[in-house]
């Protein structure tokens, strides 16, 4: 079996990076986030007095608070199809746009990434796991955004199977 890396509270050494309570600016829509938490968190709600209202939260875990709070009406109507596109989009503008932290990252090589919680309840479990059960959302997104930068930073692999046909 593969390794895995398990993380949680942001102020773990090296790991917490992958937290989007992890304080890190991260530029995303046009705008600037202290967090990835607060862009993700940002994209809930349905208004522009809710949206600011949440991320006039102190910390990053109240921004989380304050939006899991919200009233059915007060949160985006497309919102459970989107939330994990947007998620993805947030972490690959983190890890794209900080450079020790895409290093960190890709380090990780093919480890499995897990959101290892410790309070059982139906967000920690979505996004990722509590005592071994859930379906770590956010360890499979940043599996993928790894990849992805992986991908995005090898040579040209086409332009070589290119080459290959044209010398055959």
């Amino acid at each position: 079996m593969s390794a895995e890396i398990r993380f949680y509270r942001s102020n773990e050494k090296p790991y917490g990076v992958f937290s989007n309570l992890f304080r890190r600016t991260v530029h995303f829509e046009g705008v600037a986030y202290p967090t990835a938490e607060h862009a993700y968190q940002a994209g809930k709600a349905r208004k522009e007095e809710v949206r600011n209202w949440i991320l006039s939260a102190p910390t990053p875990s109240l921004v989380a608070m304050a939006a899991h709070g919200l009233y059915t009406w007060d949160i985006a109507p497309n919102w459970s199809k989107i939330k994990f596109e947007r998620m993805k989009g947030i972490l690959l503008a983190k890890y794209t746009q900080h450079e020790d932290l895409k290093l960190l990252l890709l380090g990780t090589g093919n480890a499995r990434l897990v959101e290892s919680a410790t309070v059982d309840n139906a967000v920690n479990r979505l996004w990722g796991e509590v005592n071994g059960v859930g379906k770590n959302m956010l360890g499979v997104l940043l599996m993928q955004v790894r990849d992805e930068i992986r991908q995005a930073e090898e040579p040209d692999s086409s332009a070589k199977s290119n080459l290959n046909g044209l010398a055959a």
